[in-house]
């Protein structure tokens, strides 16, 4: 075989350097698509207080304008078929803390039991009430949340808003607002009054050098609606009533503050790492009479009172879509924000990582239960039962709870056909109420084991 010229071995020799470049060059490519971030993502976690599904405009309401969240909403992966477990705050609240079911966290009411005793006036300043809240605080404290799961990865956060369980620490938050009354005292202001303290948060855990989550949960739109004349008399003409229009209007200032938020995201430079992750506690619809909320929806086992848009926008990593399809839950955010984190789910949750397509795309029931509004057995969370609900693609099934709603039957409704919940077919399919019902009853475990119907 002839010997290679000195010209075709130099040409070989360059050609071998080129192609172990390359390959050098695509392997740290790879390697660095697959690596951790050097920083995790910052996380801000919007959630809307008593605000109705579809009371956006990226949701479809011909009157109610909320720009900045339609904008988000264009951003990120946007589920329509959101749910939260429960229609009722607190117990939704710290559902989406520890991405537990109320009946497995415990915290299944906004208050604890009133004895006959004490009258409805003065409940909430005795000591009855002060150490029910305490117990209450406590189950929170015994499970893991998403604050101290984060901050086994460096994190710090931030409670402001709505926070029921006592002194912000209690949730595993490094810094917040609330100190320990109900409903969230001095973290109230936020929204309504002033950003500052989060924007102070932001700046203080940047200059440290640290990952940061903002827990940024106002009393908005939530009663007293109380808007400010100049969005109010957008609505006035054009509402049904004048309680209507304050809660319209209570919609769109609410929007404007998470607009202010994004815009800080903008201006510190940190939109780009940073996952925002939306979703409402419960659903509202109001009275146009009273101002109150209607009957089928808050604390109700309808959609108006437990369904959500829920919206996550990562920048860096999510490319943004609008998924009308597939029932996702709020149960849903805390192995997604942990896994974006890089941190493992804790063990016993039943939610899944909203960045996994396949995950939620296989996945086609989820589940909830809505209870009392002031505990009955705090020993007992099933004591409080008033229905279970179960979502299997478009089937949705609600189970009353004998002893809380003797008077109530079976519902069975096709929320693609019939998304206002009218039509009840439970007589006209015994089979599928049976099915939906055996897969209610396997998912419900309470601690200790439940009361059957």
């Amino acid at each position: 075989m002839p010997l290679q010229s000195s010209k075709t071995r130099r040409w070989s020799g360059w050609f071998c350097w080129i192609y172990c470049l390359h390959s050098f060059l695509i392997t740290c490519w790879v390697s660095s698509l697959l690596a951790a971030p050097a920083k995790p993502p910052n996380i801000l976690l919007i959630i809307s207080d008593d605000q109705a599904w579809n009371d956006y405009g990226f949701m479809g309401h011909p009157s109610i304008r909320t720009p900045r969240l339609d904008r988000l909403a264009a951003e990120s992966a946007c589920f329509t078929r959101g749910y939260v477990p429960s229609s009722l705050c607190c117990p939704s609240l710290a559902s989406i803390l520890t991405g537990l079911p109320p009946q497995r966290h415990r915290v299944v009411c906004n208050d604890p039991p009133r004895p006959p005793s004490i009258p409805a006036s003065s409940f909430y300043r005795s000591p009855e009430f002060l150490a029910g809240r305490d117990r209450l605080a406590g189950f929170i404290e015994a499970v893991p949340t998403l604050p101290k799961s984060l901050a086994s990865r460096g994190y710090q956060s931030f409670q402001s808003g709505k926070w029921w369980q006592g002194n912000y620490s209690h949730g595993g938050f490094t810094h917040g607002m609330t100190r320990g009354e109900r409903h969230g005292d001095e973290g109230l202001i936020i929204g309504r009054t002033t950003l500052e303290p989060i924007d102070s948060f932001v700046s203080q855990a940047e200059h440290a050098g640290k990952p940061w989550m903002v827990w940024y949960a106002p009393m908005m739109p939530h009663d007293p609606h109380t808007p400010p004349e100049r969005l109010l008399a957008k609505y006035r003409t054009i509402a049904p009533s004048l309680h209507v229009a304050r809660y319209w209007a209570m919609v769109e200032w609410f929007d404007e503050t998470c607009g202010h938020l994004l815009d800080m995201l903008d201006r510190k430079g940190l939109a780009e790492n940073t996952v925002v992750a939306y979703v409402a506690d419960n659903g509202w619809i109001t009275d146009p009479i009273t101002g109150r909320f209607a009957s089928r929806s808050k604390q109700s086992p309808y959609d108006g009172g437990l369904r959500t848009p829920i919206l996550l926008r990562w920048p860096s990593r999510i490319k943004p879509f609008r998924d009308d399809t597939h029932p996702v839950s709020s149960l849903d955010l805390m192995p997604t924000l942990l896994e974006a984190a890089g941190l493992p789910k804790p063990a016993g949750l039943t939610g899944i990582s909203l960045l996994q397509a396949r995950a939620f795309r296989q996945r086609t029931a989820i589940h909830g239960a809505c209870f009392t509004h002031n505990g009955v057995d705090l020993d007992h969370p099933e004591s409080g039962l008033r229905w279970r609900w179960i979502i299997d693609g478009p089937w949705k099934l609600i189970l009353p709870a004998s002893w809380n709603e003797p008077n109530q039957v079976p519902e069975l409704y096709h929320l693609m056909k019939d998304p206002g919940e009218l039509h009840n077919l439970a007589t006209l399919h015994p089979g599928r109420v049976h099915s939906l019902r055996r897969k209610a009853d396997r998912e419900w475990n309470p601690q200790p084991p439940l009361i059957r119907n």
